[in-house]
């Protein structure tokens, strides 16, 4: 596909997506939001790539929404269709069938921090910050910001981070369990890479249907979450990875994995 805004990058079982806005400093654009989209889809589409990894670069991941188009807003109906481009954006990602990792290094502020939130894992370098800054700009999170966040670290801290608008620091965000790995800096795109080498040998049905059975169960009471459960694990012992994978547990052997 043709980019503008991103780069693309095929690295063993991983398809690299790189931000590549450099004079915005990564700033989310409505063209970044529908060329990651059109990426994304891509790879869903390709059974050579096993997840996707997401970074900014070795110097920062984003500064933001893109604050020039934030401008163009004038009125209730064109704010709806600015917020419906993140929308897509995060649905596209939280349902993608494979994961999605947010390799992060130097800062990660407002839209780009509420992105890397609706990825799946978030591997972040010795030096990386969060911050969402609405608060200082007189706005609230619009990408879906107020609703991760307390998923993730629940609901005071996500307050304490939303009222003040300050940085957070790396280990700080390690301890919060806002990032799932924290790294040595200028390492968080290789570990990402390492992480893919690892899920290539897994059965993408069951990565994708895990990733199913998580996100969607976060949003049920728990008994309509094991309901779920109970219908996508009886789907996938329908498989043929199932039966290849179990064969080759009680073989011996290393199984390979089709992804039917």
């Amino acid at each position: 596909m043709t980019t503008n805004t991103i780069t693309l990058s095929r690295q063993g079982a991983a398809l690299v997506i790189t931000l590549n806005r450099p004079n915005r400093k990564n700033a989310f654009s409505k063209e970044l939001m529908g060329e990651l989209i059109a990426a994304a889809q891509e790879a869903e589409a390709d059974p050579a790539v096993r997840a996707v990894i997401v970074t900014g670069g070795e110097q920062y991941f984003s500064s933001g929404a893109d604050l020039n188009e934030a401008m163009e807003v004038k009125s209730p109906k064109e704010g709806v269709a600015y917020l419906k481009h993140w929308e897509r954006l995060h649905d596209t990602i939280e349902k993608l069938e494979k994961p999605v990792i947010a390799a992060i290094e130097g800062f990660c502020m407002t839209g780009g921090f509420e992105f890397v939130m609706a990825c799946d894992i978030r591997v972040a370098g010795d030096g990386a910050s969060f911050a969402l800054t609405s608060s200082k700009i007189g706005t609230v999170p619009g990408a879906g910001g107020t609703q991760r966040l307390p998923r993730l670290v629940g609901m005071g801290k996500a307050l304490d981070i939303l009222f003040s608008g300050n940085t957070i620091d790396a280990h700080e965000a390690y301890r919060i369990n806002l990032v799932e790995r924290l790294v040595p800096a200028g390492k968080a795109l290789a570990t990402a890479l390492d992480m893919v080498k690892v899920y290539e040998q897994r059965a993408p049905l069951s990565l994708a249907y895990a990733k199913r059975a998580v996100r969607t169960g976060m949003q049920m009471d728990q008994a309509s979450g094991v309901e779920f459960e109970r219908f996508l694990v009886t789907a996938i012992y329908c498989t043929e990875d199932k039966n290849e994978g179990i064969g080759a547990f009680l073989e011996k052997r290393s199984p390979t994995f089709k992804g039917r």
